[in-house]
């Protein structure tokens, strides 16, 4: 086992560096052992897992991370904590040191490349970048087939939302294209250093297979980007500027058995996916009123 941080250790590593948590990064280290152990124990990590996590920072996951999977890439954006981490695992986990490989560079820039065998997703992710950095990632590295992130409890509420659900929106659509998502408790303010004044709760997740062919990722999301860009609108309305006019939007949307007078927030992604088939002008055949409505 690796000799996790505690709340001095946290503390005296960020006074050694010289470093001031921001808002501008989303820096809330967390220093409580029983937290990581249990985000851990909550991903459930195969021992052949390679696990890719964003934001380590002064470690403290990571220490718990690294005697639970083969191998953990770090990605971290603050090149201080980067070129610390190494030498703090070398003192609290000796042992699990050749397991730790530290990648300096922005969650959203990184490539496939760089993270090579990327099978788990495991973060304390930073609230201001949590959702693109999670949907960036899960299409970055398509061998990632499982995880579990940390983030602000209003975004794991979002993320998980059903259809239906007043929290259901784009963020939610896109992760369902991706993987089925659920929450997996919360976790309460007083583990962090510093304070954040916003409760944190845990999305788990597990890859499925798109509803439609991957290379039509980007045109999907065209549609839920639409619908949810005037989300009070009816579908018709809201996909008027994407099909080319109302008509034209409720002409797609009966063709895929939608309702015109629907909204974004009924839809499930195998349904914008459907939409999205029948586009004028992609070739797919319109068969206005066919198929099941709303």
């Amino acid at each position: 086992m690796a000799d996790l941080l505690g709340p001095a250790e946290i503390r005296e590593l960020a006074t050694r560096l010289g470093v001031v948590p921001t808002k501008k990064l989303g820096q809330n280290f967390v220093h409580d052992a029983n937290t990581v152990r249990r985000i851990v124990r909550t991903a459930d990590l195969a021992p052949d897992d390679v696990v890719v996590e964003v934001g380590p920072g002064l470690g403290s996951l990571t220490l718990a991370l690294l005697p639970a999977a083969r191998h953990v890439y770090a990605v971290e954006i603050d090149p201080r904590l980067a070129g610390a981490l190494p030498s703090t695992v070398a003192r609290h986990a000796p042992q699990f040191a050749s397991r730790l490989s530290v990648v300096t560079a922005d969650a959203l820039t990184v490539r496939a490349a760089d993270l090579p065998g990327a099978t788990a997703l495991v973060a304390n992710l930073p609230y201001n970048v949590a959702v693109p950095v999670v949907l960036y990632l899960l299409g970055e590295l398509p061998g990632v087939r499982h995880g579990l992130v940390m983030v602000q409890q209003e975004v794991a509420e979002r993320l998980t939302a059903p259809p239906g659900s007043r929290a259901y929106g784009a963020p939610s659509a896109k992760l369902a294209w991706y993987a089925q998502a659920r929450q997996a408790g919360r976790v309460p303010p007083r583990v962090f250093w510093p304070v954040p004044n916003v409760e944190s709760g845990l999305v788990a997740f597990t890859r499925r297979d798109p509803p439609a062919a991957p290379e039509r990722r980007d045109e999907v999301f065209a549609v839920v980007d639409a619908a949810f860009a005037q989300r009070r609108k009816t579908l018709r309305s809201a996909l008027a500027g994407w099909a080319g006019g109302p008509a034209a939007a409720e002409a797609a949307l009966r063709a895929a058995g939608v309702s015109p007078t629907a909204r974004g927030e009924q839809l499930s992604i195998a349904q914008f996916a459907a939409i999205a088939a029948h586009r004028p002008g992609t070739g797919a055949v319109q068969r206005p009123g066919s198929g099941r409505e709303l």
